[in-house]
């Protein structure tokens, strides 16, 4: 047996001890329930209210929503001028109104004039919600609208901006102050908003995974080293590739659910892949078409 050889296996059995012993010693700890997790059946949460139908983010939108029987919005938020938290996905208001320039250089009074339907388009070409009345609103407004509903709320101010370094604190006042602490889930693509945010809610609030937790999970997962992950965040909030990384299978749902972490997908609007992730295990979705995703859910149970 050559020197190499030798080396190999003795760099494959130190491997093994290693993998052995830290079966032994590891011990993962679960995250703890949050009663905003807590759903017998699939969630269907409407993205910004189910923007396939009606313009994003407006009354319009989660009104129509609402009548069909979601348990609730994923909806994205950012700050005015005046610090004030609106519901609002891009940095511009150019995308979805008749207003331009950035979110943060508005107060929430000039905000509210602009025309939150005027860029909806249906698919006949036409823009059936100009002129009618739809205004930019606040998470204010709509926690006050829904009290009852679950509302996923992502962090989209960068925490590199001003506003996103003071949207973990003024978020947190807002939730506390109107005690919707066990009715929301908060997260954002960086993790290090989550955290920041979680410095003041101590754990009261259902917790999203970041971009870098994400990683994190699944390359503990697709490694021999999976009991040593310990999550940091209450749910998974997931499209069905990172990537070229599946993140799809039942048995990374199960990985994740075992360590009582909600896997939620995001980005589904056909049937068939409804399906085929309900078949998995998949405890809920983000979807644009909470209509055909209610439908599944209903045809399924």
């Amino acid at each position: 047996m050559g020197r190499k050889t030798k080396m190999a296996l003795t760099v494959g059995a130190a491997g093994v001890a290693a993998w052995a012993a830290s079966k032994v010693v590891a011990k993962p700890q679960p995250r703890p329930r949050k009663e905003a997790l807590e759903f017998e059946d699939p969630v269907v949460l409407s993205h910004r209210g189910g923007m396939s139908s009606t313009p994003e983010h407006t009354m319009a939108a989660f009104s129509n929503s609402a009548e069909l029987g979601v348990h609730g919005f994923a909806v994205d938020i950012r700050l005015t001028k005046d610090e004030e938290i609106v519901l609002f996905h891009d940095e511009t208001a150019d995308r979805t109104t008749d207003f331009s320039g950035r979110i943060s250089d508005y107060t929430i009074d000039e905000l509210k004039k602009a025309d939150a339907g005027y860029m909806f388009e249906d698919d006949n070409g036409h823009f059936p919600f100009r002129g009618k009345g739809e205004k930019i609103i606040s998470l204010r407004e709509l926690l006050t609208a829904y009290p009852h509903m679950l509302i996923a709320i992502n962090l989209k101010d960068s925490p590199d901006t001003y506003e996103g370094s003071l949207m973990p604190s003024k978020l947190w006042r807002l939730l506390e102050e109107m005690e919707s602490e066990e009715r929301v889930i908060v997260m954002s693509a960086f993790d290090e908003q989550t955290d920041r945010f979680n410095l003041y809610a101590q754990n009261r609030v259902a917790i999203g995974a970041g971009n870098d937790e994400v990683k994190k999970a699944y390359a503990s997962f697709s490694s021999k080293f999976g009991h040593l992950y310990n999550p940091r965040a209450d749910l998974f909030c997931i499209t069905e590739k990172m990537g070229p990384f599946p993140m799809n299978s039942e048995n990374f749902i199960n990985f994740l659910s075992n360590l009582n972490v909600a896997v939620y997908y995001t980005h589904i609007n056909d049937k068939d892949t409804f399906e085929k992730l309900l078949i998995s295990g998949a405890a809920g979705f983000i979807t644009d078409k909470p209509a055909l995703a209610m439908e599944v859910i209903q045809q399924n149970s």
